[in-house]
């Protein structure tokens, strides 16, 4: 979830929709339909809506509006069930129909992970006090990765991170990004150098260990709940088999919160220890493993370039615009640190009009 809505801006298929919603929850016992009111839009079609329960029943439950023919919710119940098997907390499901598009789901609040963040991260430059908040979250998902690894079987169905998803993604940062919104034209031979890069981090990407990723593992999904201490999860219903260090990169180097690189290393670090000693197979060698977590980091933030570009440009959800600087920041930090991926840095300094800067290695 993310982007609050302003009820006034709705399109008349949203007021259908929310007539509908109204009309399906009058069916529904123990909740209060007339308390109906906005709670969150995400970036895809989907809608949240808050409402009262009943007595003796107190507290919320949150209304999931996704019209069925762009946003089917089979996926999203098949995962929530992974998650919750794995130990997890995603939403419990109290109310569905599927040929609607409605979901009556748990409510875990109103505190993501970025809110508690921005509370404190003024006062908290190295990290210090967002540790404990992090290791929650990475100990997630080294349970969900250990789950995925123990019970293959349950994760059949959820498609491949293959290098055709992989590639379609990446092709949205030349189209969307660059040609869109910077208006740049690419010649062919920018094209070609372009594509060499996205033929190495796909190479880098599937020959790491393959689990479950959320694919959105940030702090705009991660809901910090008041009666436990585990971490609410959201927005998971995107999931796939693929590499080990896309949902750390995902936490890690967060499109709405930057932190330091040592604070990120240090953190990817006590990822990797504990993740070792769970017996997940990742390198013997950290610098391999970070130069595994900086490759497939750029997968990402390529294609969130494109995707904050094709948002505000074909959607008219500007909002994401402000954060392309902290993704390209990324981006441009990881391509001017590995010889191999030059092409790719000197376009990124062309397209920001800047000059290489000194990064870590290992």
């Amino acid at each position: 979830m993310s982007d609050l809505f302003s009820p006034a801006s709705h399109s008349s298929e949203e007021d259908t929709r929310l007539s509908a919603a109204r009309q399906w929850l009058s069916g529904q016992t123990g909740y209060d339909a007339t308390s109906l009111r906005a709670a969150s839009a995400d970036a895809s079609f989907r809608r949240y809506f808050r409402l009262d329960r009943q007595a003796p029943t107190s507290g919320c439950a949150i209304l999931m509006d996704a019209p069925p023919q762009k946003e089917p919710l089979e996926p999203f119940l098949r995962v929530g069930q992974i998650l919750r098997d794995a130990g997890l907390r995603a939403p419990q499901v109290y109310a569905q129909d599927a040929e609607l598009g409605f979901l009556l789901l748990e409510d875990f609040g109103q505190q993501t992970f970025l809110q508690h963040l921005s509370q404190t991260i003024t006062q908290d430059p190295h990290g210090r006090m967002a540790r404990p908040l992090y290791a929650r979250a990475w100990r997630a998902l080294i349970q969900a990765q250990c789950y995925s690894l123990q019970a293959p079987l349950s994760l059949t169905g959820l498609p491949a991170y293959d290098r055709e998803r992989l590639m379609q993604e990446m092709a949205l940062f030349p189209e969307w990004y660059l040609q869109h919104h910077l208006q740049i034209s690419l010649s062919e031979a920018d094209r070609d150098r372009l594509q060499q890069v996205f033929d190495r981090l796909s190479e880098r990407a599937l020959s790491q260990l393959q689990v479950i990723v959320h694919r959105d593992f940030h702090s705009r999904n991660l809901m910090v709940l008041e009666d436990a201490e585990d971490l609410g999860i959201l927005d998971f219903q995107d999931a796939v088999i693929g590499p080990v260090t896309y949902d750390l990169v995902s936490l890690l180097r967060d499109a709405y919160v930057a932190w330091p690189e040592p604070v990120q290393i240090d953190w990817a670090a006590r990822y990797w220890q504990e993740a070792r000693a769970r017996a997940i197979g990742l390198p013997d060698d950290f610098g391999r493993f970070y130069r595994d977590f900086e490759f497939m980091g750029l997968q990402r933030h390529l294609k969130v370039l494109g995707i904050f570009a094709r948002l505000s440009i074909r959607d008219g959800k500007h909002g994401y615009l402000q954060d392309i600087p902290r993704v390209l920041g990324y981006a441009k930090m990881v391509a001017e640190r590995y010889d191999e991926l030059g092409p790719l840095a000197r376009l990124l300094q062309r397209a920001s009009g800047t000059v290489p800067q000194t990064h870590y290695t290992f």
